[in-house]
């Protein structure tokens, strides 16, 4: 029974998304009569939206993109009986407001109530609108609602299984780390690197990945000392931090100095604009 109900969810998921991609090509290619142009104040976002963070910036870029050209693609919005719901096409939706438009182009369609939240957050992940750790909540939504595989979500989404592995494994990390992953602080690379590390360990690690602008790399190699570290994390915390304090100490003295400095990787780096400055320097040195 609970056999039978799983594969006929995921049946059913499936065919939501393809209601979605059948929206958009027929209603573009074949049925233009359900293109409509809506007042934007007509419009509400759509509730279960997973997406909580919008780059302000790409909106903006976005947004100058619709005055020069229009709306190349329109949204995807379900009728209500106080105007309409918006169902795909978020970003465009609120780059139309910021550009001053009063309306915008919109497949008017029909969904139930209950594939509301599904077709939000398929829609967001097919088109990768989502950072990764609202793409993580997806998925696990997706997986618990639905009671499904990450297998058979992956055939599902058309997306690896592997990539939908390491992008759940994110929601292990400490509340702290994942926080600093939603405002862009840390990237999903970095953080692939902090799975499975303890939350004092990761605390240290985001600290010098953000104060020393750390390549995935070199975080790598981080993680890795420590681990080798027969010192416990707090002892190492205590090293960086120290490391840090000298540097900044060392160019605050340089900037009372009149020097520019600056700290950059365990580096200071002294800027010069005029050969009195660096002779200045020199002489600095040799008192």
């Amino acid at each position: 029974m609970a056999a039978s109900k799983k594969k006929r969810l995921g049946r059913g998921l499936s065919a939501i998304l393809e209601d979605v991609e059948l929206a958009y090509k027929q209603g573009i290619e074949d049925q233009e009569d359900k293109i409509k142009e809506i007042p934007l104040d007509s419009i509400t976002p759509n509730p279960y939206q997973p997406r909580k963070r919008f780059d302000e910036e790409a909106l903006r870029e976005l947004s100058a993109s619709l005055k020069q050209h229009g709306l190349l693609q329109p949204i995807i919005v379900v009728e209500r009986d106080d105007g309409y719901m918006l169902i795909a096409g978020e970003r465009r939706y609120r780059a139309a407001k910021l550009a001053g438009f009063d309306s915008i182009k919109a497949i008017v369609t029909n969904f139930e109530n209950k594939n509301l939240r599904e077709l939000a957050l398929i829609e967001n992940i097919q088109r990768e609108d989502l950072n990764p750790i609202e793409l993580a909540k997806s998925y696990k939504e997706l997986i618990q609602e639905h009671n499904i595989t990450q297998e058979e979500l992956s055939n599902i989404i058309q997306k690896s299984r592997t990539q939908i592995t390491n992008t759940l494994r994110l929601l292990t990390l400490s509340n702290e780390t994942i926080k600093l992953i939603e405002e862009g602080k840390i990237s999903q690379g970095h953080a692939k690197v902090l799975v499975g590390l303890d939350k004092e360990t990761q605390k240290i690690v985001t600290d010098t990945i953000i104060g020393q602008k750390l390549s995935v790399r070199e975080t790598e190699k981080l993680v890795q000392s420590i681990k080798n570290q027969k010192e416990p994390p707090s002892k190492i915390d205590k090293k960086l931090r120290l490391n840090r304090k000298l540097l900044k100490k060392g160019v605050e003295a340089l900037k009372n100095r009149g020097f520019r400095a600056k700290v950059s990787q365990n580096k200071i780096t002294i800027s010069f604009e005029k050969e009195e400055e660096l002779e200045k320097f020199l002489k600095f040195l040799e008192d």
